[in-house]
């Protein structure tokens, strides 16, 4: 048996050492070692041995056992060889270089960036940014979805149900109940509703209506990218948006507003007739006058009914709809909405209007060359309620002025407020108005006859009453009738103030300081010198108006100035005291030049007067060529009334709806002045009603201040004046309010007198009303000045001669004497603004001009009327109080509304 064993291998190593295989275990390797011999191939054949010999299927290798063996071993030598180069591989990709990485398993998202080093591998790929920006816009789309889902259409007869309002006087009983309510709002179905009433508004604010699903994406792209171009802001809103927001929606301007605004309108353009979209938009729309909806319109503006509305006169209610504040001809509210401006608006955009239509198809270049043939289709003059009759009229429109004016004031817009329900408390004593409306037509019926005298035709009166302490309007007079008379005399009228604007001329010198005459032009305090009242200035007539250095200042044309006092009066070396006692020009208009015009605006401005009144700073600026109106007159004067201290004027103190207050008036005041002078300027209007041009109101019989004030060609006069308690302002003019092309006209003759000055019928209203409405009230003395300022002296004074502090003996009567220092000479001036005509008081486009030559001009009474105008030689007469078309009241908000 021994005898047949075969030895092993020899010379084999560790190789052949190695034990064989365990029994069952199979031979081959993964890596390619051989099935056990006894397996068939995979073609039914036996498998090949170690040695390439193929056995047969089911039968034993060549070498029988040794063989099967030897392929065993062989078998088990490869598998270890495989299990060591394993290993020796996981030992090279840990090693130091050695190897391939093992690449990572891929995520889902692939942030930070796999394989990526430093900053590239924080950088999002183009892959993940579009991933992102498309999840985004889907989540935009799903939660835009179901806010369409979920908001609700709200009921359009409750949401545009208007109410009446409910104004209260001072005392808490009722003024009135006012609005424009239901009344004035009659639906209409879209077949009485005229084809071309239809079309110009399409045309002219959307002209893909019929097509858009209610709301433009682009438009609104446009709009968006104007306003962050810095460009006019533009609405971007369709007809159906424009409908949403009148029937549904308030006016607010916020983005959950717009967005409600937005989904109701992609709602209710899917679910209603554009022909019910756009007649539900015509009767909503507010097209000024007080009319909501194209009936009242067409009844406001034509008195005809809406289906019997021509071409032409439907492309200009077309305009109102886009502001009718500033296209409505007979004017609206602020310098900017004059008839004049509002006018040439309205027909512009009339003509804009028909173009449009043309352009869109829609009417006929000839059709439209007929309708501008014709002209502009005037509407007819507005009509007021009665209940508004008289001086309320003049009040409510007051009130509601100054809710609206200023929407971050009140929070309350104007649609708002006409919506109605609103219970509006005012500042307004019964008493005081009644008294002020009583004074003037006793004035009026006394002194004033238009059948007797043509010249006494067209007069109106104006005027405001102001508590100082905290700038409550208590009393004033619009007009003789606010259904009859449709501008509000005591608000912006454009009638200048003439010698009243001089206290702000001695404030600003007083407190700003003249500027030296070597020094540069621009000066800061330390080089400038503080005037005091007994400063002197040359009061002769004609003088040469000069610069602050001493040169003689020159027009664009190179032609000096010689201002002109009353009469051609000369009055020599005077103190500032007497030039202000008897309203002398010459000594005012050069310390204006001295003290700089612009601080004389400043000091106007700090004391109350609003921007948007004042003219252009040329010399005769100081003399009074601004247009305060009387409320801020009274208002600037109480500031002096106060110590310095102003406080804004206001008409209402609380407006509530539904039991919740909306708005509570909150009292606004800060240091204008130091107290000397105020204090000061008090004292020297003492001296004008005590011995000057304004005694007559020395009648009231305790103390108080005051100054006159009367235009050149004696087309307007002024008495403002106050005690510690109260200030007031009356104004009087003549203007025919109902003519087509309005300008002021001359008072000579007025009321059987040769001339009209602030001393004459002004002071007399001022008087008898300050005496009614201060009855009761304690009597109260004004503060003792303290010293203020140094002497100074103006060109052409000199210290050497005393000048006397009063030039002119003062009226010993109440009554103001025969001929007053401040009356103008009988006949006009030759002044370059004596012209026959003059511009509208609402006109601020209107630009007489001057050829400021040097023959001298004329003051007037007690303010110039005319007077250098500086590069452009404006006369400063009536006209642009300021060239400032920003379109404000007394209250100082814009007047204009446009569409969203």
């Amino acid at each position: 048996m021994s005898g047949n064993r075969r030895k092993p291998p020899q010379g084999r190593g560790r190789r052949a050492a190695q034990p064989p295989p365990s029994p069952g275990r199979r031979a081959a390797s993964r890596g390619g070692g051989q099935a056990p011999p006894s397996a068939p191939g995979p073609d039914g054949y036996g498998r090949r041995d170690a040695q390439g010999h193929r056995s047969e299927p089911g039968a034993p290798g060549h070498g029988g056992r040794a063989e099967a063996r030897r392929a065993a071993q062989g078998g088990g030598r490869r598998r270890a060889a495989a299990a060591a180069s394993a290993q020796g591989g996981r030992r090279a990709a840990g090693g130091r270089g050695r190897g391939r990485a093992v690449p990572e398993r891929k995520r889902f998202i692939d942030y930070p960036r796999a394989g990526k080093a430093g900053v590239r591998r924080w950088i999002p790929s183009w892959k993940l940014m579009t991933g992102l920006c498309l999840g985004f816009l889907g989540l935009l789309v799903g939660l835009a979805g179901i806010a369409l889902a979920l908001v609700d259409v709200p009921n359009p007869k409750l949401a545009a149900k208007a109410e009446k309002n409910v104004y209260y006087w001072k005392d808490g009983t009722q003024m009135v109940v006012a609005g424009k309510g239901d009344r004035n709002r009659q639906i209409v179905g879209i077949n009485e509703i005229p084809e071309s009433m239809q079309w110009a508004v399409i045309a002219a604010e959307n002209e893909s209506f019929y097509q858009d699903s209610g709301v433009d994406p682009m438009g609104i792209a446009r709009a968006v990218v104007k306003m962050a171009m810095g460009g006019e802001t533009q609405s971007g809103s369709t007809i159906t948006q424009q409908y949403v927001k009148n029937t549904y929606l308030d006016q607010s301007q916020t983005l959950t507003r717009k967005a409600r605004e937005l989904l109701i309108s992609i709602k209710v353009g899917a679910k209603m007739e554009k022909k019910d979209i756009l007649a539900g938009y015509l009767n909503t729309g507010y097209y000024g006058r007080g009319a909501y909806g194209i009936q009242a319109a067409a009844q406001a503006y034509y008195r005809v009914d809406a289906n019997k509305l021509s071409a032409s006169q439907s492309a200009f209610l077309a305009a109102t709809l886009n502001g009718p504040n500033l296209y409505d001809p007979e004017g609206g509210v602020g310098s900017a909405a004059t008839p004049e401006k509002n006018l040439k608006r309205a027909k512009a955009r009339w003509s804009w209007t028909l173009d449009r239509e043309v352009a869109t198809g829609h009417m006929k270049k000839s059709t439209r060359d007929d309708i501008k043939a014709k002209g502009f289709p005037m509407p007819k003059e507005p009509k007021k309620s009665t209940e508004l009759k008289g001086q309320i009229g003049y009040l409510v429109d007051l009130a509601n002025n100054y809710i609206t004016n200023d929407s971050t004031r009140s929070g309350i817009s104007q649609r708002q407020l006409e919506r109605g329900g609103y219970r509006i408390h005012t500042t307004f004593e019964k008493k005081k108005v009644m008294k002020l409306r009583k004074t003037v037509e006793q004035v009026r019926k006394k002194n004033i006859d238009p059948d007797k005298r043509d010249v006494d035709k067209y007069v109106q009166f104006g005027g405001a009453s102001v508590r100082p302490q905290d700038g409550a309007i208590l009393a004033i007079y619009g007009g003789a009738d606010a259904t009859t008379h449709f501008r509000n005399n005591a608000d912006y009228t454009g009638v200048q103030v003439g010698s009243t604007f001089k206290p702000f001329v001695m404030a600003a010198a007083m407190r700003d300081g003249v500027r030296d005459p070597e020094g540069p032009p621009e000066q800061g305090p330390s080089t400038r010198t503080k005037v005091s009242p007994k400063s002197v200035y040359n009061g002769d007539n004609k003088i040469k108006l000069r610069n602050y250095n001493g040169t003689v200042w020159h027009d664009k044309d190179g032609n000096e100035w010689h201002q002109r006092n009353d009469g051609n009066e000369s009055r020599g070396m005077i103190t500032l005291r007497t030039a202000m006692q008897f309203s002398v020009n010459t000594p005012f208009i050069q310390l204006g030049m001295d003290v700089g015009t612009d601080k004389v605006k400043q000091a106007a401005l700090d004391a109350g007067v609003n921007e948007d009144s004042l003219a252009k700073t040329t010399p005769t600026f100081s003399l009074g060529t601004s247009a305060p109106s009387a409320i801020r007159m009274a208002s600037a004067y109480g500031t002096f009334a106060t110590s310095g201290t102003h406080t804004e004027p206001y008409s209402v103190t609380k407006v509530e709806r539904k039991g919740e207050v909306k708005y509570q008036h909150k009292k606004v005041s800060e240091a204008a002045f130091d107290r000397p002078v105020a204090d000061n300027i008090t004292n020297m209007l003492e001296t004008v009603v005590q011995k000057g041009t304004g005694t007559t109101a020395k009648a009231l019989g305790r103390p108080a201040a005051g100054k006159t004030g009367t235009t050149d060609d004696n087309r307007s006069a002024w008495f403002t004046g106050y005690t510690p308690q109260l200030s007031t302002s009356i104004g009087m003019w003549r203007v025919n309010d109902t003519a087509k092309n309005q300008k002021f006209l001359k008072m000579y003759g007025v009321g059987g007198q040769k001339t009209i000055h602030g001393a004459s019928f002004p002071a007399e209203i001022w008087t008898k009303y300050m005496k009614e409405a201060l009855k009761g009230s304690p009597v109260m003395k004004f503060p003792v000045p303290e010293p203020v300022g140094e002497k100074v002296y103006g060109d052409g004074a000199s210290p050497s001669p005393t000048p006397t502090e009063t030039s002119a003996p003062p009226t010993p009567s109440d009554e103001p004497s025969e001929t007053p220092s401040d009356e103008p000479s009988e006949s006009p001036s030759d002044s370059p603004s004596s012209s026959s005509s003059s511009c509208p008081p609402i006109n601020p486009d209107c630009n007489e001009q001057s050829n400021g030559n040097g023959n001298g001009g004329n003051g007037g009474t007690d303010g110039p009327g005319g007077g250098p105008g500086g590069d452009s030689g404006d006369t400063g007469d009536t006209g642009d109080p300021g060239g400032n078309d920003s379109g404000s009241n007394i209250f100082g908000g814009p007047t204009g509304s446009r569409r969203e």
